[in-house]
């Protein structure tokens, strides 16, 4: 089981996270358009926390407040920096896959790259409009060094070959426009590289959207759609390391639906799926999936097995152990009594971070922890944070915008934040 180490109160509803693949980052992009990025601390230098073998070593960040804090365990969450991006929500955020980019795209028909370190925007590109109106983004991918995916409300999915700007400029257009789906994409999973590949990078991706799964080929466009699943199809995920046989080479793509389902679909089947897991029999929407790191405090991974994390639409995280297929009882957390996850994922330190509602929460297993947290007292401390993005700022025109969202269990858009401010906490990561 995972216990709460930190709460990170938001001023307005999380509609998207990201975690830096590099350094121990979490970015969060709000209804009311802003983004903002917390820092956290590094893990602590202990054979419980170290990193397993196909882990990245955690980087310390930034100026620490003394080797005495980092040794006892005690850290800072930081407001890195924070700016109002978007005149409309901030719906998508990525991370390139080096960490330094953080790219978010808006209902303000806007993608804005901007430096990870200190949110300065280098560019920005319009997103196309289709019969003259609005498409506003669902998702959004970095495939690899040069590819961006989006996707959106319309079904459109579009391919953006970064090397045609550099830097991003407004001129940047879709170098291929694809509509896999009869309904809003909801997600996008890279598929790895074959044997065979020369770059090592991902060129096929798999997209869920409304009812159906497809695969898209960078060279070939969509190769391969499923059959209609009859259930709204909201995450998914690649798990690789199963146990082969058969025709099975232990390698799946994991599918979340709104009826409380993951299916289990083999690599290249993409017809239908061939295994399910029942996470909630009452139905709750499996709104996000993630995969827990090898060795992550006490969850040992038995051989050919993999644990996942599951986001439920209730406030819920549940996990589910690949291989048996079943749900791992008594592990239950609760990242909120009335909103749902909308966000979920592992940092580069092992710590679980889960978003939803108006808050962010990061988790450790529970027997490591040896105090609860205080947030300075039950204090926030404010200073003074510019409201204006980092581009040259702008008017606020959307106070109170509720975008509509094809999710029934999402909620888009809650007022506007007016606060800003930095804000620091302090915690324990024994």
């Amino acid at each position: 089981m995972f216990d709460t180490i930190c709460s990170l109160p938001l001023t307005s509803d999380l509609f998207a996270q990201a975690l830096n693949p590099s350094e121990p980052i979490v970015a969060v992009g709000l209804a009311s358009g802003h983004v903002q990025s917390f820092k956290l601390p590094p893990a602590p230098a202990s054979a419980e926390s170290s990193p397993g073998p196909d882990e990245a070593p955690v980087q310390p960040f930034g100026r620490r407040r003394s080797s005495t804090a980092s040794e006892n365990g005690l850290g800072e969450v930081e407001t890195a920096w924070r700016t109002r991006r978007h005149k409309g929500s901030c719906r998508c955020l990525a991370y390139s896959l080096n960490g330094e980019i953080l790219y978010s795209a808006g209902t303000d028909e806007l993608v804005k790259a901007a430096r990870s370190e200190d949110g300065r925007v280098i560019g920005k590109f319009a997103i196309p409009e289709v019969d003259g109106k609005p498409d506003p983004p669902t998702t959004l991918h970095i495939l690899t060094p040069q590819t961006l995916l989006l996707g959106t409300d319309s079904s459109a999915l579009y391919l953006y070959d970064l090397r045609d700007s550099k830097p991003v400029t407004a001129a940047l257009k879709p170098s291929q426009t694809h509509r896999p789906h009869d309904d809003y994409i909801s997600s996008i999973t890279p598929l790895p590289p074959s044997s065979t590949s020369t770059s090592g990078l991902p060129k096929q991706f798999l997209t869920a959207g409304g009812t159906t799964i497809a695969v898209t080929d960078l060279r070939k466009g969509v190769i391969s759609r499923s059959e209609d699943q009859e259930d709204e199809l909201t995450s998914s995920l690649f798990v690789s390391g199963l146990k082969a046989g058969g025709t099975s080479q232990g390698e799946k793509v994991l599918v979340g639906g709104a009826g409380g389902v993951i299916t289990l679909w083999e690599k290249g089947v993409w017809d239908d799926q061939d295994e399910r897991i029942v996470v909630d029999k009452l139905g709750e929407s499996v709104d996000c999936l993630a995969k827990v790191p090898e060795g992550v405090g006490g969850l040992a991974h038995q051989r050919q097995q993999k644990l996942v994390a599951v986001g439920l639409a209730d406030g819920r995280v549940r996990f589910v152990r690949v291989g048996p297929n079943r749900v791992v009882q008594d592990m239950d957390v609760k990242h909120d009594d009335i909103e749902g996850v909308v966000a979920l994922g592992f940092d580069v330190a092992g710590r679980m971070v889960s978003g939803g509602g108006q808050v962010v929460k990061v988790w450790r297993e529970a027997p490591e922890l040896k105090k609860s947290v205080s947030l300075n007292g039950g204090k926030r401390v404010v200073g003074s944070d510019s409201e204006e993005d980092s581009d040259g700022g702008e008017e606020d025109s959307s106070a109170d915008e509720k975008p509509k969202s094809k999710r029934k269990k999402r909620k888009r858009g809650k007022g506007k934040d007016k606060s800003g401010g930095q804000q620091t906490m302090a915690f324990n990561i024994d």
